[in-house]
């Protein structure tokens, strides 16, 4: 069977905080073909276009991944946010995003994902994907119909092909891979040890390997996995916050809101309030 290339999929919103009175732009996903499964989580392509004066603020509650971003007025390439992340939308423009697998910070950075947590470069400072030349691509293919998506194709295929040069995935990040799928497929995974029992490796092994490769601590992973798990939970109204926090592996409702409120900067109840329409 041929591979397929970039092609829509729909939508799971679970990093992506909500609000009945804070506007999302369009937006168009796609998932990457399937030769670079192992490199790409998935694209996305928002398009706005806003009345002069008006802002949107998108906040979102980042995957434990790096991301490429090529948009009208800037190309970076973002390492894992451990907090929340913002992006302020203005006037008119479009992004072209990547949200790459675990295993492929490493190989677009050339080393150690650590420096780039928190952090952000110029898209054409990385060599790994020719990254000026890639930027001045993109923008020529989105500018004549940003909302097309014809183009959104033809865009994602000129990042393909410049990631494919990052492969292939050696076992270390293999591993990664799969430390972040075992974590989304098992809300049973609460503590640190369960989740090495799980790899079958000690916690050292695999603090060391998510430090360097992911730049994020196994238990951080464990931790923003609960917060995407809940932070669905209340945009869906599956219960009240007290059968959310159980459900997404808390101890208890005040341990839940602690951590919620620590990453988000509101409580639960703020936020499942922020879902309804004024």
């Amino acid at each position: 069977m041929a591979s397929q290339g970039p092609r829509p999929v729909e939508p799971v919103d679970r990093a992506h905080l909500t609000a009945a009175d804070r506007p999302s732009p369009p937006i168009w996903r796609y998932a990457p073909s399937d030769d670079l499964g192992d490199l790409v989580m998935r694209y996305w392509v928002p398009v706005w276009d806003l009345p002069a004066g008006l802002t949107w603020s998108q906040q979102v509650l980042q995957y434990p991944v790096c991301l490429i971003v090529v948009s009208t007025t800037y190309a970076i390439a973002v390492g894992p946010d451990t907090g929340l992340g913002r992006v302020d939308l203005a006037g008119t423009g479009w992004g072209v995003g990547t949200m790459l697998q675990p295993a492929a910070g490493s190989l677009l950075l050339g080393g150690s994902v650590a420096p780039l947590t928190d952090h952000r470069v110029d898209l054409a400072t990385l060599p790994s994907l020719d990254g000026a030349r890639l930027v001045e691509e993109i923008r020529g293919i989105m500018a004549p119909d940003p909302a097309s998506p014809r183009r959104h194709l033809e865009a994602l295929r000129a990042v393909e092909s410049r990631i494919r040069r990052l492969g292939p995935v050696d076992e270390a990040g293999q591993v990664c891979n799969n430390v972040v799928a075992l974590l989304e497929a098992r809300p049973d995974i609460v503590h640190v040890a369960d989740l090495c029992a799980a790899l079958r490796m000690t916690e050292r092994s695999l603090q060391r390997l998510t430090t360097e490769r992911m730049g994020l601590t196994p238990k951080w992973l464990i931790q923003r996995r609960r917060l995407h798990d809940a932070t669905l939970a209340i945009k869906e109204g599956r219960g009240d916050l007290a059968s959310i926090a159980v459900e997404s592996g808390y101890a208890d409702q005040a341990h839940f809101t602690r951590d919620f409120k620590r990453f988000t900067g509101m409580t639960p109840g703020a936020y499942l309030r922020a879902q309804r329409p004024a």
